[in-house]
């Protein structure tokens, strides 16, 4: 059942699409150093590893987690081809991709309503009408995770009881300061390595899109860490790996799962050893 106890200790995952393996690793590393968290907010990717681990915030939920991702495949979220894209384009019009195959392996994978789950958990989406974030921590969990990733033009808008939503990402890409509004002391940052890379002049109209998304998307947040109330203790963790780069097509592969296990082993090693220096 969902926690009502004061919440101190806060595990907050960012978005990023396929590269939201690394968060697999760090979750890993965390459970196996014992640490619980009282409180788990996510955003898209995030929020969809978030929910997994709140189902079962132990050492065997984690390798679940891990087994989950590793079994992975391109056609199991977005399917293939794209005749199947420019199809869903024509009927859709918004999007490339539809998230029946998502809502599926999300229904198998996850119960129903966020109160069976073991840990608080909050996830946040952009609400078109109000041009505002939203919080679902209630209810039915399913609708509101694909709420909270559906990215702009690949997946559709997600309509919950009238009002339509889209990815976390453009309003809360790694939400820390709600997590201090939520009463947490102490806070683990789960992320995927983009605030770590740096940004340059974009030198093409493709690179004019990523950098200018890039830059709404980690504005708030290092906002927030440097307004940080006296007594909040931030951890931000590592991913080990290089993080990614805005200055090529590479985003455009947003779905690549080649690089899952590098990505799950390289988190995991990094925020093991952190956490053995902060012991």
């Amino acid at each position: 059942m969902t926690s009502t106890a004061e919440s101190k200790r806060a595990f907050v995952l960012g978005g990023g699409g396929i590269q939201g393996a690394a968060e697999v690793g760090m979750l890993l590393a965390l459970a196996e150093a014992d640490l619980r968290p009282d409180l788990i907010l996510g955003t898209s990717i995030g929020a969809i590893n978030g929910a997994l681990f709140a189902a079962d915030p132990t050492r065997d939920g984690a390798g679940r987690l891990e087994r989950f991702w590793r079994e992975l495949g391109s056609e199991s979220v977005f399917g293939s081809g794209l005749l199947e894209q420019v199809r869903t384009l024509a009927r859709g019009r918004t999007h490339l991709h539809g998230n029946e195959r998502l809502r599926r392996t999300l229904t198998a994978a996850l119960p129903a309503r966020f109160s069976e789950l073991e840990v608080r958990f909050e996830c946040v989406a952009a609400s078109i009408e109000r041009s505002a974030a939203h919080w679902f921590s209630e209810g039915p969990l399913i609708e509101s995770l694909l709420a909270s990733s559906a990215v702009p033009g690949l997946l559709p808008a997600v309509e919950i009881e009238g009002e339509h939503y889209l990815d976390g990402g453009l309003v809360h890409s790694i939400p820390v300061g709600r997590a201090v509004e939520l009463g947490a002391q102490e806070i683990y940052v789960l992320h995927v390595g983009r605030v770590d890379s740096p940004l340059a002049a974009p030198r093409n109209p493709l690179q004019v899109g990523l950098v200018a998304f890039e830059i709404s998307r980690r504005h708030r947040f290092i906002g927030e860490m440097e307004r940080l109330p006296e007594g909040i203790e931030v951890r931000v963790l590592p991913t080990g790996s290089e993080g990614p780069r805005f200055n090529d097509s590479s985003q455009l592969r947003y779905w690549d799962v080649a690089a899952v296990g590098d990505r799950i082993e390289a988190a995991r090693e990094a925020t093991s050893a952190l956490l053995e220096d902060l012991a």
